[in-house]
């Protein structure tokens, strides 16, 4: 069970703080036995709230610790992507939509890389970016850079120049370590 202030990943909704954990009053007016206990979460990248069964089966685990996200910024660069091909929409929703459901951030970079490499190449091909994957690519840069900057303690919009400078510090020969 997590704490109240503890900083968690919630389904598709990313990162969200613990407000409070118990039986909303909008649910409170049955026996006390048949009661379940939820976690009241604010989204921190969205405003509202989520209520959510303590014992739900919605995905809930810990956001990264700094140590975490360090090592996974340093591993982005031998991170293989595999990019899927395909021109049936539903195979390519269903490919990416697994890939988030697994809140893997390993498997988000590798989407991300996937998508970039496509991206390229439809370019130099003077093709759009297909619209499949760049709503795809989008769900996982907000899922995995929200987590990195919470880990990180940095504003979100600079997550991108932090692995860039930490990317371009290891290639230097610099040992980093955040």
């Amino acid at each position: 069970m997590f704490g109240i202030d503890e900083l968690i990943v919630y389904g598709g909704e990313g990162v969200c703080r613990v407000v409070s954990i118990g039986v909303p009053s909008i649910y409170g007016r049955g026996k006390k036995e048949n009661q379940r206990l939820y976690y009241t979460l604010q989204p921190l990248y969205r405003s509202g709230k989520v209520y959510t069964p303590v014992d739900g089966s919605v995905f809930m685990r810990p956001v990264l610790c700094r140590q975490q996200a360090i090592e996974l910024i340093k591993k982005i660069p031998e991170t293989e992507a595999y990019v899927f091909e395909s021109r049936n929409v539903r195979f390519l929703t269903e490919h990416y939509q697994e890939i988030i459901a697994s809140h893997d951030c390993i498997n988000l970079v590798k989407l991300i890389k996937a998508v970039y490499s496509k991206r390229n190449k439809n370019t130099k091909n003077d093709r759009k970016p297909g619209q499949i994957d760049e709503r795809f690519l989008k769900r996982a840069e907000d899922m995995l850079f929200g987590e990195l900057a919470v880990a990180l303690d940095i504003p979100r919009d600079q997550v991108v120049s932090y692995i860039e400078s930490t990317i371009a510090a290891i290639n230097a020969g610099e040992d980093w370590n955040g």
